[in-house]
């Protein structure tokens, strides 16, 4: 047993989390709950702060949790490097965007391998845990922290083990959420794998970083897919007419094997389903491949805020007035229900798409979203209310949160656009209600 592992063992072993966002925070709190020092680390010195002063900012973090270890100082934040040393197990948990042109950025994963490296010392575990494109771990990381004279596997211990992150979701957690490792060497994966344990209830070792990496972009490859799919069929039931794509899917859920409902929708929103496509596709094209089915899947899916906005401006195209004159509510701006993140969220999009081509009167409400910018005007959540939709033209559902009446929204409304199929439960004024991929109207357009 090295030193490593007695102090895992012993909860000795002092942890570093590189990104306090929805996966870092998290984990730096499982980890501090568990009796184990954590440093956090994050250059935005905003977010530092707000921990410094008890402040929580990540829904899915238990206020009550994130307070107890930062008083038991089990929990610290700091905006700089200078502690790593310190640290003997490194999460990396940053950020993977995608550019305008749709290539990976690795720009956070680098400069926090950078940051590591400077402090690097022997028997450090080094964990990456942020989304992205088979051989980053080996093949960009690993030389980084080599330049410091230490070699992988019998100086420091790197690894690779994707976030399971799944915001709003009150069931699977960090803590009771099965995790991946794969490491460059047995020890390195060894070593990973009981870091882990010390948070994690299953931990699935493979056979190298890549499979881990590559097992990361699947899962969300196959959602991406499967969405796409429906999504695809939404469109043609509404080309059609008489058929509810919703209705056919819950039927097809019937089946007890050799089916999994998926929903059409606005848009996918978020960081994973989104860019995991496209950073598969950019790779790919270096071993002289196209991921055909995979990216006309990313593509049908990124259409669907344009399909939204032809719905729309059809609505409105009918009311006795200019387009350029009537009111648009918009209700949820989140990219999922009950949540309040507005990663690449599809409302967002189609509302920045109805700005820029009509210049249209646009407001929203979002009890978990007080204000946005979209098109760089800024926006502030309106107060739901009856006034609020009578004097609207039209009612666009685009999250579906919890916390909507959605009797009341449609009884106050002179018409109503529904992407997320949340007003199924509704009886009275069936009439003014359109949903996307019902077949309730004919003619749209992507």
């Amino acid at each position: 047993m090295n030193i490593l592992e007695r102090k895992l063992n012993s909860k000795k072993a002092v942890i570093g989390i590189v990104g306090l966002g929805y996966v870092g925070l998290p984990l730096a709190v499982e980890f501090a709950t568990k009796g184990f020092k954590t440093i956090g680390i994050d250059i935005n010195k905003n977010k530092v702060e707000m921990l410094k002063r008890g402040r929580n900012y990540i829904q899915d973090v238990d206020d009550i949790k994130l307070e107890k270890v930062l008083r038991n100082k089990k929990l610290f934040a700091y905006d700089n490097f200078d502690l790593i040393p310190k640290c003997d197990v490194i999460y990396i948990c940053v950020p993977t965007p995608f550019t305008d042109n749709k290539e990976p950025d690795i720009s956070y994963i680098m400069s926090a391998t950078e940051g590591i490296a400077k402090g690097l010392r022997k028997n450090h575990l080094v964990i990456l845990k942020s989304t992205t494109f088979p051989n980053t771990t080996e093949g960009y990381v690993q030389p980084v922290l080599e330049k410091s004279g230490l070699k992988v596997g019998k100086d420091f211990y790197l690894a690779f083990s994707p976030e399971r992150i799944d915001p709003g979701n009150k069931v699977f957690t960090t803590e009771n959420t099965p995790v991946v490792v794969g490491g460059v060497t047995k020890k390195c994966a060894d070593l990973a794998a009981l870091a882990n344990s010390k948070v994690v209830s299953k931990v699935v070792k493979v056979s190298n970083p890549k499979v881990a990496e590559m097992e990361k972009l699947l899962e969300n490859i196959f959602r991406s897919v499967n969405i796409a799919l429906v999504n695809e069929l939404a469109l043609l039931c509404d080309r059609m007419g008489g058929i509810n794509i919703w209705e056919v899917v819950d039927a097809a859920s019937t089946k007890p094997f050799g089916f999994m409902p998926f929903y059409p929708g606005p848009g996918i929103g978020g960081h994973c389903i989104l860019i995991d496509p496209y950073y598969l596709e950019w790779q790919a094209r270096s071993y002289d491949f196209v991921t055909n089915f995979i990216t006309l899947a990313a593509e049908t899916n990124e259409n669907m805020p344009f399909y939204v906005k032809s719905m729309v401006i059809r609505e409105i195209s009918q009311l006795d007035k200019s387009i350029q004159k009537a009111k648009i509510l918009f209700l949820g701006v989140a990219f999922k229900k009950d949540v309040d993140d507005t990663r690449h969220s599809p409302a967002i999009k189609i509302m920045e798409l109805l700005l820029k081509d009509y210049h249209l009167n646009i407001f929203y409400n979002d009890p978990y979203i007080s204000e946005i910018v979209v098109d760089n005007l800024k926006l502030k959540s309106t107060k739901l209310s009856k006034e609020l939709l009578s004097k609207c033209d039209l009612v666009v559902i685009t999250t579906n949160h919890s916390d909507y009446n959605y009797d009341f929204i449609v009884k106050n409304s002179k018409r109503v656009i529904d992407t997320r199929n949340a007003t199924k439960n509704v009886k009275n004024g069936r009439d003014k209600i359109i949903v996307l991929g019902s077949g309730a109207r004919r003619g749209y357009s992507v």
